[in-house]
């Protein structure tokens, strides 16, 4: 009885071309007895691989496997299809590639350091007749290089436009770059360009510096999927601007006799200094009395001749700027005898009210008793009868239609 195959399959990418034996007739399936050893040991013959994914400078294993060997050699190549081992005989010499385990179901290999270079598609073969091959996919993630900011001026001054670039090299596939304005996102513009086999990715931020700026945190994070956690580079802007001056009082109502003490706050960076007192235009009058320490001005003893206006002056590099404050000193004693009475005056404020309560109210009633009294043309002249019958009959006009010009009011 002559021999039939069966049709052409594929099974994990390796064409089984011919499955002879008696009576195997038709497609691989429903296999008699006699074919069903030979199909398994074809079947069986076919190599494993799994792709593996490793991140660069990391250990890549290689391992490839077969259910049914007799006694055939398995071997790896590389992308180049170059052999690396044919069974536990190396064939390249490369010190980075080592054999971990050699039988006859199974090869398994080790690229240590592995690079960016050794990326790409390995082939284990079987030599069989014919030759079973199966492929395996290296893929090696780029580790992107520790974010770096520039762009800063420092310091930088008030109302220049200041563009910050943040920059992270070697990343496969190309890293993320996120910005933070001390804990706020923002929004930068992305540059993303390719360096061999790597990325070179790019963020700016360009602004307006502000005052509000000094001291303000910049941060640029980069995200990647061979990271456990983002790189982060932080950047302090330092802005100078011209300063503002503030002056703050110890007293609301400074009295005769006090201690009294005027401070110079002063707003600007690099801080103004010094800070100059100056009374009504001149110099302090009385400095016994009158202490000048750094931003502070202290009157031991409060009198009537420290009435006037104080000034104080402060300026950087950028600008200049100051503040004044008119001192009046009060008699404590004239104070307390012709000060203003809260009681007298909140019980004026209450009698006034209740007179004004008491007038709507009258004027109310009033209006509300004599709404609809008024006079016609015929009823004048009848002001002071004593009643409507009588006002009726002394009207002007006919007598006769007296009772036609009756008109009662309630």
């Amino acid at each position: 009885m002559s021999s039939t195959h069966c049709d052409e399959r594929l099974f994990q990418g390796t064409a089984v071309t011919r499955i002879e034996g008696p009576r195997c007739l038709g497609l691989c399936v429903n296999l008699p007895p006699s074919c069903s050893y030979t199909l398994y040991s074809i079947l069986g013959q076919i190599p494993i691989t799994q792709n593996v994914t490793v991140v660069e400078g990391a250990i890549a294993n290689m391992t490839c496997r077969v259910d049914y060997n007799d006694n055939t050699s398995l071997q790896w190549s590389n992308p180049a299809q170059q052999t690396l081992f044919f069974g536990d005989k190396k064939a390249l010499r490369d010190h980075r590639i080592e054999l971990v385990r050699a039988s006859s179901q199974e090869l398994t290999i080790r690229i240590n350091d592995v690079s960016l270079s050794d990326e790409g598609l390995y082939t284990c073969s079987l030599f069989t007749m014919p030759v079973r091959t199966t492929k395996a996919f290296l893929t090696v993630l780029g580790v992107p290089g520790r974010p770096e900011i520039t762009g800063f001026t420092k310091p930088a001054m008030e109302g220049d436009v200041v563009t910050l670039t943040c920059t992270t090299s070697g990343s496969k596939p190309a890293a993320t770059i996120r910005w933070f304005l001390n804990d706020k996102e923002v929004q930068g513009t992305k540059e993303v360009n390719a360096t061999g086999k790597s990325f070179t990715v790019r963020s700016s931020l360009q602004f307006q510096v502000d005052k509000r700026d000094d001291g303000v945190a910049y941060t640029c994070s980069v995200e990647h999927v061979s990271l456990s956690k983002p790189y982060m580079t932080t950047e302090v802007l330092e802005v100078h601007y011209a300063p503002h001056l503030e002056i703050t009082h110890s007293l609301i109502i400074p009295q005769e006799g006090q201690y009294f003490k005027l401070e110079c706050v002063s707003i600007g960076n690099p801080i103004p200094e010094p800070v100059e007192w100056s009374k009504d235009g001149g110099e302090l009058p009385d400095i016994e009395r009158m202490i000048v320490e750094g931003r502070e001005l202290t009157i031991t003893t409060l009198n009537k001749t420290d009435n006037g206006t104080y000034r104080c002056e402060a300026s950087n590099h950028l600008g200049s700027s100051s503040a004044e404050y008119i001192l009046f000193v009060y008699d404590p004693n004239a104070l307390g005898q012709h000060g203003p009475d809260h009681a007298l005056i909140g019980g004026v404020v209450a009698v006034v009210v209740f007179i004004t309560l008491c007038l709507i109210i009258v004027l109310g009633r009033y209006l509300a008793r004599h709404k609809g009294t008024y006079l016609t043309h015929e009823a004048k002249g009848a002001e002071d009868a004593p009643d409507a019958d009588t006002a009726i009959i002394n009207a002007e006009g006919n007598h006769v239609h007296a009772e036609e010009k009756k008109e009662y009011f309630i």
